[in-house]
């Protein structure tokens, strides 16, 4: 597989992670900085470790994963942005504006789903699975670190409301994964 093309799918497979890195750096109030390198760094690691066990996976299993991948993604995105949204609206703050690091592991297996697939397909197309998975978590890395601290930005000129904003962006990256899913 040549270079652009694991470059190209390194950037389709961070977005849902760049997305929910902005959404998230939204509601963050301290240490903006090492919360952001925290989640760039799962989310990065999640989006090579689930490439790697797709491609180990292989085809034994590809059928049982497809036909309920989606559906995880898009409870666990919907559930925390639900959260969120509920959390915002009752004025609740359990996480003192910090990022735990449960909430940011959900959402590191939310984001990086798609990934166990594609690297189902790195199995099916026999390709190396070293370079591709390496690339992909750096580039994941790259987008989501910046990501989460323009959310911050956010976050902090638009006030504590801004969280149900973040909330409705994860619930909305939930629906589309399911979408795209379920219309092929």
């Amino acid at each position: 597989m040549d270079l652009l093309t694991v470059l190209l799918i390194a950037v389709g497979l961070a977005m849902d992670a760049f997305a929910v890195s902005i959404a998230k750096g939204m509601t963050v109030e301290d240490e903006k900085l090492k919360q952001a390198i925290l989640i760039a760094a799962l989310f990065g690691s999640f989006q090579m470790l689930m490439p790697a066990i797709g491609w180990l996976v292989g085809r034994s299993f590809a059928e049982a994963i497809a036909a309920v991948d989606h559906w995880i993604a898009f409870g666990l995105l919907v559930f925390i942005g639900a959260k969120m949204i509920y959390d915002a609206l009752r004025g609740d703050d359990d996480e003192g504006g910090c990022l735990t690091l449960s909430g940011a592991l959900v959402l590191a297996v939310a984001t990086s789903i798609d990934a166990l697939m594609v690297g189902l397909s790195f199995a099916f197309l026999e390709t190396s699975v070293l370079e591709p998975i390496l690339l992909i978590g750096a580039v994941t890395f790259a987008l989501c670190l910046p990501g989460f601290l323009f959310g911050s930005h956010l976050g902090k000129l638009f006030g504590e409301k801004v969280r149900i904003v973040g909330g409705a962006i994860l619930i909305l990256i939930g629906l589309r994964i399911l979408v795209e899913h379920l219309l092929g």
